[in-house]
């Protein structure tokens, strides 16, 4: 009888998206497993995540059937279905434990970097493109991944107005794809920080012969004095009880000439905790923030002078790591299973799903020390 229940409440919400159970379109449903959508109720977006990476039901096009999901509003009107106690538990408890503990303290910030970033170079590497960003393209300035990647880079470069001989932190440097570029091609030296042994190893790799130093550090450990600084994809992972102590360490960092310029997911409402299903296999304890979080983070410290949301590109971002994740299967499963396949796939699609949605924004936030005389003139 619940699951009967279960299934007519699904069928009734996928209709108002324009999804059919078991039906012909590419983002319509294919159950294998009745108890499916009893599951989904039961846990919400974890139990969607789970049901799939257990084979439990397909689709062939993931990041059309959330993106119909996100436009119908149907993460906000499942919720009067979940089962209240694990809706509790699975929402709320983390909300609870941030308000008394730092989830992203200097301990806890290192499992993000063991858990996804040290999950294998060779993943990653076939995954990205040479440049080996993980984080939004810029596909204004160019057709493919790569030139995409290095538009990003310029776009990054000529925001922060480099000039040879400065000095630049990177804060959550990756592979040392921002290092490599500034350094070569601006003729300045970096310093990237990161939390990951793998990437760490990999960016000295790729830096070697360049005016670059990877540490493996905690942003929060950094004291001394930059002309410029710049944080791509890692502000993700700071937590909110940190994001001032964040923009202390920026001000503290940044010569009063300087710029700043952050590079960040973004969210449309302040979250006080990721979705329970990236946040138990995709990225720990991460939390994206909003404009008045990250606003009220630097009041007081820097000076806003540029705002630049190009979100709807990491839609396309994510579904070219998706077809290089697929074109290289046959030699990424000799070091990986079926199920991480299946959840590597529902990662990258959702996430796509959401971006093309309008549900998750991407922002490049430039600030200055103490606000550059005569204005500042960004560049697109």
């Amino acid at each position: 009888m619940i699951k009967k229940t279960a299934n007519s409440i699904a069928a009734k919400l996928l209709s108002q998206a324009g999804i059919v159970i078991n039906g012909p379109n590419p983002w319509d449903i294919q159950v294998h497993n009745d108890d499916a959508f009893s599951r989904v109720l039961r846990k919400g977006s974890l139990g969607l995540g789970e049901s799939y990476m257990e084979g439990w039901w397909d689709c062939e096009s993931i990041d059309s059937l959330l993106f119909r999901l996100l436009r119908a509003n149907l993460d906000i009107a499942v919720e009067e279905y979940l089962n209240p106690v694990f809706y509790f538990l699975a929402y709320h408890v983390h909300d609870l434990a941030s308000l008394f503990y730092n989830l992203q303290n200097k301990a806890r910030s290192k499992i993000v970097g063991y858990k996804h970033y040290d999950l294998g170079n060779e993943l990653f590497t076939r995954m990205l493109d040479p440049t080996m960003c993980y984080s939004c393209a810029y596909w204004k300035g160019g057709d493919t991944l790569e030139d995409a990647q290095l538009a990003k880079l310029a776009l990054v470069c000529g925001k922060l107005q480099l000039q040879p001989g400065m000095r630049i932190l990177d804060i959550g440097c990756g592979w040392g794809s921002f290092a490599h570029y500034a350094a070569k091609h601006h003729g300045v030296s970096v310093v990237g920080v990161t939390i990951s042994k793998e990437q760490k190893k990999l960016a000295e790799e790729r830096c070697a012969g360049l005016p670059v130093e990877i540490r493996l550090q905690d942003y929060r450990d950094i004291d001394e004095k930059f002309d410029c600084i710049v944080s791509i994809g890692m502000f993700e992972h700071v937590g909110s009880k940190n994001y001032r102590t964040y923009m202390e360490t920026v001000s503290r960092c940044l010569d009063d000439d300087g710029l700043f310029l952050l590079h960040t997911i973004g969210g449309n409402s302040a979250r006080k905790a990721s979705d329970p299903w990236i946040n138990k296999y995709i990225f720990p304890n991460g939390l994206i923030p909003s404009v008045d979080q990250i606003a009220k983070a630097y009041q007081g410290l820097l000076y806003m002078e540029d705002w630049h949301n190009f979100g709807a590109d990491y839609d396309k971002t994510l579904m070219a790591w998706y077809d290089n994740f697929n074109a290289h299967w046959d030699e990424l499963k000799e070091l990986y299973d079926e199920r991480f396949r299946r959840m590597w796939h529902f990662y990258l699609l959702s996430c796509a799903g959401a971006f093309r949605a309008r549900d998750l924004q991407l922002w490049q936030v430039v600030l200055s020390k103490r606000g550059i005389v005569n204005g500042y003139r960004s560049i697109r």
